[in-house]
């Protein structure tokens, strides 16, 4: 009988593979993939040294499980007591249902008994069944595709979440409307520092039109101080009045400043109900808010209360 080891090594690492990814979406944790593939090689490992007899007391009850805890330690670490006892049960939980499910596949889709006579060996009056190696690596599919399904099914709630906080917004200033959809942020503290009013982020886009090209790609570039700095008298503006500097603190940035204008009022319609204020600042970022375009500003929590 010829044995090959690589092949061996290979198919107990992605099944090794999938058992860990799958306790990880069942456990709601993102390990780092080196560790995975480093337990899956222990794991590997250790079934390789099946091959050898002079071996045979690391195939013992208590070594099997003590091995199954260094596979834990190594894929998801030990950040305290509680956690890694929960990681194990969640482990042998999974090693139970994937088991059961091979047998399940295995023999739901066996057709006719003599297929199934053919998996059985009778010797020294017991039944042995054997199940054929491609069933593993369906197995290890199974598993993986649970695991993509985690992430796809958790991406769409949180996109289902985006859109429960969205609703239309309207801009108006002079005879003049702008309207785009908005992002109800309740995490948005943005304030003018001297009036304490609210400032409402909108995208510079939809202002090309009134705003001086100049300024556009002033506020792109992030230099909104020399804007302000550099106008004169012969700037012409019609609401150079309403404009206002409001300094603010990015992420992982020291503090900035946005390039805010004082709109007339500004109405936000969501489930049926409409929301006025005229106490709010329009400030104008330079970039895209959502990378897939699904809103066009970021709404202060202030401007939605009754």
């Amino acid at each position: 009988m010829t044995v090959y080891v690589d092949i061996l090594f290979l198919r107990e690492l992605l099944v090794d593979g999938a058992v860990l990814l799958t306790t990880a979406w069942v456990r709601h944790t993102k390990p780092k993939p080196w560790r995975i593939l480093a337990a899956s090689a222990f794991g590997a490992c250790y079934v390789v040294l099946m091959l050898y007899p002079q071996l045979s007391f690391l195939f013992t009850l208590f070594v099997k499980i003590l091995f199954s805890f260094i596979m834990i330690w190594i894929a998801f670490g030990f950040l305290s007591l509680q956690h890694y006892i929960r990681n194990i049960g969640a482990f042998y939980s999974v090693n139970f249902v994937a088991a059961g499910a091979v047998l399940g596949l295995y023999y739901l889709f066996m057709q006719g008994s003599g297929a199934m006579w053919k998996t059985l060996t009778i010797a020294g009056g017991s039944i042995q069944a054997e199940i054929k190696l491609s069933l593993f690596y369906m197995a290890a599919a199974f598993a993986i595709g649970l695991y993509v399904y985690r992430a796809v099914m958790t991406g769409r709630r949180e996109r289902e979440l985006v859109r429960n906080h969205m609703a239309e917004v309207k801009v108006m200033i002079g005879d003049k409307t702008y309207a785009c959809t908005g992002l109800i942020d309740t995490g948005n503290q943005l304030y003018d520092p001297l009036t304490r009013t609210p400032v409402m982020v909108m995208e510079v886009s939809h202002w090309e039109e009134a705003l001086p090209a100049s300024w556009i790609k002033s506020i792109r570039e992030g230099e909104v101080d020399r804007l302000v700095a550099g106008m004169d008298a012969e700037t012409s503006f019609e609401w150079q009045d309403r404009l206002r500097l409001v300094p603010f603190r990015g992420v992982n940035r020291g503090s900035q400043f946005m390039l805010a204008l004082k709109p007339d009022s500004v109405e936000v319609a969501r489930e049926g109900q409409v929301f006025e204020t005229t106490r709010v600042l329009i400030g104008f970022d330079g970039g895209k808010l959502a990378a897939d375009g699904a809103y066009q500003a970021i709404i202060h929590p202030a401007m939605v209360q009754t």
